[in-house]
């Protein structure tokens, strides 16, 4: 069945780095947009990076834009989010997403706390 695995999440200082990594099973992976989402206690879910199947297009949140880096891996199937300089407002859940055409799958999500 089709698996989204995130790890990688934790507490960490502000101006601190983590790296988030989604291990993907079960579809496709190299044909399907990935994407990172997170969300806040009280706020919707937001589109934070996403990078297309071909690894040509990316697009990242203008509140993360410079900080943040996308990346896939096709051959481990998975994605990668690299996060520096971290800041309080970037405490969130972090999900993975798959998404083609109808076909939309997400992680269980991992706790990014940003705190001193």
């Amino acid at each position: 069945q089709v698996q989204l695995v995130e790890s990688g999440g934790g507490l960490v200082q502000p101006g601190g780095s983590l790296r988030l990594s989604c291990a993907a099973s079960g579809f496709p992976f190299s044909t399907y947009r990935m994407s990172w989402y997170r969300q806040a206690p009280g706020k919707e879910r937001e589109l934070v990076a996403l990078i297309d199947s071909r690894e040509i297009f990316t697009y990242y949140a203008e509140s993360v834009n410079g900080r943040f880096t996308i990346s896939r891996d096709d051959v481990k199937n998975t994605v990668a989010l690299q996060m520096n300089s971290l800041k309080p407002d970037d405490t969130a859940v972090y999900y993975c997403n798959a998404q083609q055409n109808d076909y939309n799958y997400w992680g269980q999500g991992t706790q990014v706390t940003v705190s001193s």
